[in-house]
């Protein structure tokens, strides 16, 4: 692994783990910039096959969508279709007629780079009940004590375990993969191996088994391992889907903008389809769960 590639993990991970603490307007306004860079990456491989997507519109309508995340979490549903309309209205009156791609490619902008991402701030920060306690300027969030993460807020918790899996999951299936890695996984994405997989899938489920013994989840050996096996599973469909647009675009990184690591796609592609699952396992399965143990 070259230096650069080490520094910049060091500093994203340092970058990330303040974000998600913090929380708050930290956490939003720091997923608004990333989501911002990631869709502009997006919408040049889009247009390195020939398609002129609504760019500069769905780039600010996803803003929109994200920002409500954050002030009024219900309402991203209801956005989230008007966005789309919105999209769809403004290529009705270009000079030169829109193709159905040109629709397609801003819709899926919209729901891949705007909509899904959405759910890490619907459950990070809209789900947050310590939010008007906090004392930090713009209501960021600073535990009194380091030792005891069960005293955390349940949003800040359950944020940092999602992140930690996937985290976990890269990890393990860059290693696994780097020096055991023998089998091809999938002719999109030559460098993944079967191997890498299924260290990375292991090492997310053995990361989410004990977060949730350690935060008391009801039937955790069941819930834990689960929750661990989705991430684990979904973060690499994410990667492949990623790699899949790479391909076609026919470029090997989304951006050059991380050094080591290419551009923000390349490093947050886990973590999109991951955004909703964990959302709703943890607001409605495990509920659903703790019911059923009663």
């Amino acid at each position: 692994m070259s230096l650069s590639r080490v520094i910049s993990t060091i500093v994203a991970l340092i970058v990330a783990l303040v974000m998600i603490i913090l929380g708050s307007w930290y956490f939003t306004l720091g997923f608004c910039l990333i989501v911002f860079l990631g869709q502009l990456e997006l919408f040049k491989l889009i247009q390195a096959k020939g398609i002129a997507p609504a760019t500069k519109t769905t780039l600010f309508v996803s803003q929109i969508l994200l920002l409500t995340a954050m002030i009024a979490p219900k309402l991203v549903d209801v956005i989230f279709p008007l966005a789309g309309a919105l999209i769809c209205f403004y290529l009705l009156f270009q000079a030169k007629p829109a193709t159905i791609a040109d629709l397609s490619s801003s819709v899926f902008g919209l729901f891949y780079g705007g909509y899904l991402p959405s759910f890490w701030i619907r459950l990070r920060v809209g789900s947050d009940d310590s939010i008007g306690t906090n004392k930090l300027f713009l209501q960021g969030f600073w535990p009194e004590s380091w030792t005891d993460i069960r005293s955390f807020p349940v949003a800040l918790s359950v944020t940092l375990l999602a992140f930690s899996c996937i985290w976990a999951a890269d990890i393990g299936a860059y290693l696994m993969g780097k020096y055991f890695g023998r089998t091809r996984l999938s002719a999109i994405s030559p460098k993944k191996t079967v191997e890498g997989a299924i260290f990375g899938i292991a090492g997310s489920v053995a990361v989410a088994e004990l977060g949730a013994w350690y935060l008391g989840w009801p039937f955790w050996e069941v819930t834990g391992a689960v929750f661990g096996l989705l991430i684990g599973v979904v973060s690499l469909l994410g990667d492949l889907t990623e790699s899949m647009m790479k391909r076609d675009a026919g470029v090997k990184d989304s951006g050059q903008l991380i050094p080591g690591h290419g551009g923000i796609l390349d490093r947050t592609d886990s973590y999109v389809f991951t955004a909703p699952l964990v959302y709703y396992y943890i607001f409605l399965f495990l509920p659903l769960v703790a019911t059923l143990a009663h």
